[in-house]
């Protein structure tokens, strides 16, 4: 049956998804198109074709036990000169992504591995371009700002050609709503009296 490259991750939602994608290709990224933009809970991981049900069951698990939380982007940050990454910081949103990321890659799960580096969530704007364009990113994004409630994650697989589709969304099944996700008088599309 072979192997399959999966990533979990929680999207980031339109316009601000479409928008940081257009500025990593804007930077030169070569790779904006084919990777949705996200704040990964399991990087590329192979696992056998084979698992991807055992997978499913076990990311349905992690999501049930889930509650929406408030999801807030601002800033920039990199991980220069460890990695040729700069990003988007998660500044409310953080320990859920923690925690879920934990949980999703669980010892007793089907995607149980040790990271390369230490967990951080972020949105990625850059990776592997030349330092102008990574400075430019970093410089440019500084004041940028997002938020949105997050409702669950998601999973991907890798193609042959390199672009991330995604397989499933999985919801979380707690009741409780972010405060920020209830629309105020104006999201509501409500004019002033006059």
């Amino acid at each position: 049956m072979g192997t399959v490259t999966i990533g979990v991750s929680i999207a980031v939602p339109e316009p601000h998804g479409s928008l940081l994608q257009e500025r990593r290709a804007g930077f030169g990224d070569a790779a904006a198109h084919g990777i949705p933009t996200h704040v990964t809970l399991l990087p590329p991981t192979e696992v056998e074709a084979g698992d991807l049900p055992a997978v499913e069951a076990h990311l349905t698990g992690v999501a049930a036990a889930g509650r929406p939380f408030p999801m807030r982007l601002s800033g920039t940050g990199t991980f220069r000169p460890l990695s040729p990454v700069v990003f988007v910081n998660v500044v409310e949103g953080a320990e859920e992504c923690a925690r879920l990321q934990q949980q999703v890659r669980d010892a007793s799960g089907p995607v149980a591995r040790e990271l390369q580096f230490p967990y951080h969530p972020h949105v990625t704007v850059a990776h592997g371009i030349d330092e102008a364009a990574m400075d430019r990113a970093f410089e440019e994004l500084a004041d940028y700002e997002a938020a949105w409630p997050c409702t669950g994650f998601a999973l991907y697989e890798q193609g042959p050609d390199g672009v991330w589709r995604k397989l499933r969304d999985y919801l979380f099944g707690g009741p409780v709503v972010p405060q920020q996700a209830t629309p105020t008088p104006v999201q509501q599309g409500s004019l002033p009296r006059h």
